[in-house]
């Protein structure tokens, strides 16, 4: 197993994540008068809500390469993946977002409102599987027991981001509780599954 220099992929990461960041702006323009920058402002809250959410993700990159000491093939592959799916899933979270805070002629249909939360949904599951993946695979391949532990840890953690979305895309296909959003605030559920795991399933990784 060749091991790989981890700056190299970081700043390939990085790009990709400033580049992301740059497909958030890209209709933003400057205004002509007080009335159009007034309009403008609003589109500024769905902005921030992305960004800070490509900023999020960022931070759990930053965290794996961090964490880890040892890059083979692998890793690689599966980072580029992720980066990859990174550029799919901007889009539709900043749809979503967009039609969060809209009030006009981008009101969708029952089934499309469906088809979007099926298509933000699938891109978090993919997402979260490769960091998923990436924790699994360094778990593998780690010398030290304790932390290859840890490194299991995260991997089962963010499994379980995995396994809700996908079930938020079963809910959206079957238009359960739609109207009124379920799909998305079934996403809630995250912070006690991901409390459970921690507290019932980390002993040994962190001492």
């Amino acid at each position: 197993m060749k091991i790989q220099s981890k700056s190299r992929i970081e700043g390939f990461s990085d790009a990709v994540f400033a580049f992301a960041g740059t497909l958030l702006v890209v209709n933003l323009q400057i205004p002509e008068n007080f009335q159009v920058l007034h309009q403008t402002l609003k589109s500024y809250i769905p902005f921030a809500i992305t960004f800070f959410a490509l900023c999020a993700i960022w931070k759990l990159h930053y965290n794996f390469f961090r964490r880890v000491n040892r890059i083979d093939n692998w890793i690689i592959a599966i980072n580029m993946m992720l980066i990859f799916m990174l550029l799919f899933y901007v889009y539709p979270l900043k749809f979503l977002t967009n039609l969060a805070f809209s009030s006009g002629p981008r009101r969708l249909n029952i089934d499309e409102f469906a088809e979007l939360f099926q298509l933000y949904s699938s891109g978090f599951a993919l997402l979260f599987l490769c960091f998923a993946a990436l924790y699994f695979r360094a778990g593998k391949i780690c010398k030290e027991a304790n932390l290859k532990l840890q490194l299991n840890h995260y991997g089962r953690h963010f499994s379980i981001f995995v396994l809700v979305a996908l079930i938020s895309v079963v809910l959206a296909h079957y238009h359960v509780g739609l109207r009124f959003g379920f799909p998305g605030i079934f996403y809630c559920v995250l912070g006690p599954l991901c409390y459970l795991h921690g507290k019932y399933f980390s002993q040994g990784a962190f001492e």
